[in-house]
């Protein structure tokens, strides 16, 4: 080989620019390449664009053309079957593009707006009978996709040969069913997956091909609906909440044609009143045949004929493949689960449970069940599962695969720990799901977590609700003013349901929307009370005459001194009544002394002990003047025992509501009930609307996040030990101790970083937050965003995940590679920087996102260089987001890891290096959102 010549650059004088780098710019690469070549890159773009290049050139033209001529598949919404195809459509330009695609066979995206039912002489429209006779000028047309209930009928009854692709659904469901919706289906019409919602249809035929029926809210006009049904294909199967005949008989043909679907893999059943025992009866003539083997998923809801036995027999004969049961709570019984255990059978699938299953739609509907009845749905009326602990303990003993468990509203589960044995000990349960089993436990609860080895998650909602004010402290009998002890009736009617069942029914239509202080919980809990509790209030009214003998003294001594008259009368229950010769006698009681709390301004630390006269009826005792002025008697009460010289003082801890379920003004501490966790598998916990005051992470090793909402009476965080949680989401609780639980969260050891998600409900003292926090001694670098939209934006909520963690990247490399300092806050740091900025690089960043303000103070570094430098060569412009709509947008700029970021601030790092700042590996932001600060909680679909 030879030398290689030397290449010579021509110097460019008077900014010339040579005359191959224009032909080059300029230079139609597109008409150079082949026809061929070109519609094979029409095949990746979507119609819209393809005919858009018409227009272009010759060139382009003519590769359109014979593209058109060729294609055997077209999209007219480029895959998104959820959105319309373009506008602007008529008969005649829709007829004739798809006279340019002769050999065309599946047209799918035929979803229009909307569409003439006739064609108007002289008007340029989009009509179905445009749409039929441009389909019917594709003489190799199979099949089309559509959503359009017209259309769809219109291609059965004229095109009865071409299928209908993809899944059919209807864009116009509602509820009531509007009258306009209507669907003949004729038999044998060539469809793979029905979808209907809010459509009116005479009958479901014999349909061959049929392999998906979905229903919901469908009415079925025809007295016999299912006289022809017969679906042999069918794999799902789903009817939920239509409107079909009351006659119970009228729904044999319905199972006898399920039955003959051999491969049905998902039965749904929801408010169908079919004849009760008629499951079990052709379960037994099929079962041989194949009849519900191949069963998944089973589901029976508000179907209110259904008995066990029907429940039970799809259950044994579809054991080998079943994954799923939902069970509603008329059949959520011990016996169910005590007759499968007796057949001893084995479900090496089976994975989800849910007991008293009840629909979405029930649930979150507002309307009686006179009003559903009224729009033709099922008369049905729910009771609450009567399943026990018995029965729980039986449930896994036959599901011992069983990985997620849900139960909703079973009032008679008492003791989980209970649910525990040799045969049951629920070794792969990895989601547990409680709603209202309101008799549950706490600690019982506790100890039951404890003891799964592979739980996972754990949600709660409307758990361990607070008793009322005032039935703990008189033992009064669940709030319901009778002044019986709660004691003499602990242990009667302990199994009577009646009063859950008439609650159950009261609420069953809006138990989803639940005010935060929301006095139907008290109403609930008073129909709810267990024996446990009960007991628990006649011990604290055991305490309480203890406390009275003891000072009795005190009763002798000003016995002699205070006129009768004279004394301060508190209201009494006959529970606290003592006899006496007169009739009356004298009871020490403590007088209720407002305390500093959430919902009270007055301040006082001791609760005051004063004699109390009581009549031998339980009657208040007022004066007459008192009684015709209307004078406050609470009010001369107190001030009448401010007066006094206390003897005894008692420490008071918190104070709650100022008023009883009696009315009484009793100033009470919220009942204290502790959830402590203790699992080393738990990842997450989920509580909503939950009566719990503490959470306690005992020893939880990969515990990831806790999410809180809307619980009344939760005020503390203790973490003992967790950790690697990251995320706390705390929303609309309204007595939270926010203090208390930042400090807990950020005194954990830097092992993770930390995201803090608050909303408020009362008023928050920003700049005495932000010193504790940056004051502290916490070993992260901290950022706090007051978020000010109403209602509530989740953007900054979502992308501050996205380069929180990038901000801790560059730290952790920066200080592992490149040797740099690492801060510390230790007492000695805490003492060298007493005063703002406490020894932290503190700045603060202001906005409006969707027209709403936020601010942020922090000392994360980098950050400021990040948001003012330019994009790179990496940034992507694929998604909404920018520094207009969010506080920081990495990807808009190309900073994707750590490693692109420390290029782009390289001159600031070495600025850091030489002053000799620190950084911390690990980061925190807390995100408080203001919108509920008010008191009264803000709608929100996120939460």
């Amino acid at each position: 080989m030879g030398p290689r010549k030397k290449s010579v650059k021509t110097c460019l004088m008077n900014n010339e620019i040579p005359e191959e780098t224009v032909s080059d710019e300029t230079k139609d690469y597109m008409n150079q390449l082949s026809h061929e070549v070109l519609c094979h890159i029409f095949r990746y773009l979507p119609l819209q664009d393809i005919m858009c290049m018409e227009c272009l050139s010759r060139k382009l033209k003519e590769a359109v053309t014979l593209y058109l001529r060729v294609v055997r598949v077209v999209d007219l919404c480029a895959g998104r079957w959820w959105e319309y195809m373009p506008s602007g459509f008529t008969d005649s330009s829709f007829l004739t593009l798809l006279k340019k695609m002769p050999d065309v066979e599946q047209l799918y995206g035929l979803h229009p707006r909307y569409l003439e039912r006739r064609r108007v002489r002289g008007h340029e429209a989009f009509s179905i009978p445009g749409v039929l006779e441009a389909l019917q000028a594709c003489p190799n047309l199979v099949g089309v996709e559509t959503s359009h209930l017209e259309l769809v009928e219109s291609i059965w009854t004229y095109m009865p040969h071409v299928h209908i692709l993809g899944k059919f659904r209807n864009r116009n469901g509602a509820f009531p069913i509007p009258p306009e919706n209507k669907l003949k289906i004729p038999i044998g019409a060539k469809i793979q997956t029905l979808h209907l919602v809010g459509v009116n249809v005479p009958e479901i035929p014999c349909i061959p091909m049929l392999r998906h029926l979905y229903m919901k809210w469908v009415r079925l006009t025809k007295p016999q609906p299912f006289k022809d049904f017969l679906c042999i294909s069918l794999r799902t199967f789903v009817m939920r909440n239509c409107a079909g005949p009351t006659n119970s008989l009228k729904y044999v043909p319905l199972v006898t044609g399920l039955a003959s679907a051999r491969n049905l893999e998902h039965l749904e059943m929801v408010r169908v009143p079919f004849l009760g025992g008629l499951i079990q009866h052709v379960v037994e003539d099929s079962w041989r045949s194949g009849g519900f083997r191949n069963l998944h998923t089973i589901v029976l809801g508000a179907c209110k004929n259904a008995l066990e036995v029907d429940l039970g027999y799809l259950i044994i004969t579809a054991a080998r493949r079943l994954h799923e049961v939902r069970i509603q709570p008329s059949l959520t019984k011990d016996g169910v689960f005590s007759a499968l255990k007796m057949a001893e059978l084995e479900f090496p699938q089976f994975e989800t449970l849910h007991l008293g299953y009840v629909d979405e739609f029930l649930l979150q509907s507002r309307m009686a069940n006179a009003d559903l009845v009224k729009y033709g749905l099922a008369d049905v009326v729910e009771n609450p599962g009567i399943i026990t602990d018995i029965g729980m303990k039986a449930v896994n003993e036959v599901f011992s695969c069983i990985k997620y468990l849900a139960i909703y509203n079973c009032p008679h589960l008492h003791n989980p720990y209970n649910w525990i044995s040799d045969h049951s000990r629920w070794t792969r349960l990895v989601d547990i799901n409680l709603v209202r089993c309101h008799a549950l436990k706490l600690d019982s609860f506790g100890q039951f977590i404890e003891l799964l080895p592979s739980l996972e998650f754990i949600s709660l909602d409307q758990m361990f609700r607070e008793p009322p004010k005032g039935c703990a402290r008189v033992g009064l009998s669940a709030g319901t003013g009778i002044g019986v002890s709660s004691a003499l009736v602990s242990n009667q009617n302990s199994n009577n349901d009646n009063d859950n069942n008439a609650q159950n029914n009261a609420n069953i239509h809006d138990n989803n929307h639940h005010h935060p202080d929301d006095s139907d919980e008290e109403n609930d809990f008073r129909q709810d009370l267990q024996p446990g509790e009960q007991q628990f209030a006649a011990d604290a009214l055991n305490e309480m005459e203890d406390m009275v003998q003891e000072d009795g003294e005190v009763v002798a001594e000003s016995g002699h001194e205070t006129p009768a008259h004279s004394q301060a009368v508190l209201p009494v229950d006959v529970d606290e009544e003592q006899a006496g010769p007169s009739g009356l006698q004298r009871v020490v009681k403590p007088t209720p002394i407002t305390v500093h709390d959430s919902e009270s301004d007055d301040e006082e630390d001791s609760l005051e002990l004063q004699e109390v006269w009581i009549p031998k009826n339980g009657a208040r005792r007022y004066s007459e003047r008192e009684e015709k002025n209307g004078e406050s008697v609470q009010s001369r009460e107190l001030s009448e025992v401010a007066k006094t010289k206390p003897r005894h003082a008692m420490k008071r801890k918190r104070t709650a509501d100022k008023s009883t379920s009696t009315s009484d003004p009793v100033i009470e501490d919220d009942h204290v009930q502790v959830l402590v966790l203790k699992s080393k598998n738990l990842v997450g916990v989920t509580m909503t609307n939950c009566g719990i005051t503490d959470l306690v992470l005992k020893d939880c090793p990969k515990m990831m996040f806790i999410h809180a909402t809307r619980c009344r009476v939760l005020k503390h965080l203790k973490v003992e030990n967790a950790p690697i949680v990251n995320r706390f989401d705390y929303a609309q609780c309204k007595k939270l101790n926010m203090d208390q639980v930042l400090d807990q969260i950020l005194r954990m050891p830097p092992e993770r970083n930390r995201i803090i998600y608050l909303r408020p409900m009362q008023q928050v003292d920003t700049l005495t937050l932000e010193q504790k926090l940056f004051s502290g001694p916490y070993p992260y670098h901290i950022c706090i965003i007051h978020e000010f939209s109403n209602p509530p934006n989740v953007r900054n909520k979502v992308r501050i995940r996205s380069w929180m963690d990038t901000i801790a990247n560059i730290n952790q490399e920066l200080i592992k590679y490149e040797f740099f300092p690492e801060a510390t806050r230790t007492e000695d740091d805490l003492k060298k920087y007493p005063k703002y900025p406490w020894g932290r690089e503190i700045y603060t960043l202001e906005g409006v996102v969707d027209g709403a303000p936020y601010s942020m103070i922090s000392d994360f570094p980098w950050l400021r260089s990040l948001r003012a430098a330019e994009p790179n060569s990496f940034a992507r412009y694929d998604f909404e987001d920018d520094e207009e709509s969010t506080i920081y947008a990495p990807r808009r700029k190309g900073q994707l890891s750590a490693d692109i970021c420390m290029e782009t601030i390289g001159e600031e790092i070495s600025e850091m290096r030489q002053m000799k700042k620190g950084v911390f590996q690990r980061v925190v932001a807390i995100f408080i959102h203001y919108c509920d600060v008010n008191g009264e909680p803000v709608e929100d679909d996120y939460i």
